[in-house]
């Protein structure tokens, strides 16, 4: 053959196989549907594969980005708003009642509430999320 050799490869045993399989794929949507704030590390683990290739199928194949929670003051119940605005309308009545009368019998202040809590860091609050869904919203206790 004139001293040309092939430079193609040819199958060899033990070569790695495919990875990023549909089963593969489907194991990864379930735990992340199953648990939103599961870290790559976790998946990697369970499912016994390279941190870069659940990175992969997170990231590039189901195209999750984890999302932080965004803060809101709390969240009332129907019950607690239908409380509030009861309560204002009674106030209502009695200075529309009262007059100013009703003022200068009303002391404000302000609220000190102190209770122990550990909030969480906000990479624990992180949660996998399509970028076409809702931020995740965590409310003040």
């Amino acid at each position: 053959m004139n001293g040309i050799s092939p430079v193609t490869d040819s199958p060899q045993p033990g070569q790695a196989c495919q990875v990023v399989t549909p089963e593969a794929i489907a194991a990864v949507e379930a735990i992340v549907k199953e648990n939103c704030r599961v870290t790559v590390n976790e998946i990697a683990i369970h499912l016994d594969m390279s941190h870069g290739t659940a990175h992969h199928i997170i990231h590039d194949v189901l195209q999750f980005h984890k999302a932080s929670a965004r803060w809101v003051p709390c969240q009332l119940t129907a019950e607690l708003k239908e409380r509030c605005v009861d309560a204002c309308q009674e106030r209502l009545k009695c200075f529309e009642a009262e007059g100013d009368g009703f003022l200068g019998r009303t002391v404000t202040g302000d609220e000190t509430w102190v209770h122990y809590y550990l909030p969480e860091t906000k990479k624990a609050i992180k949660e996998w999320r399509h970028s076409s869904s809702p931020k995740p919203k965590n409310f003040c206790t």
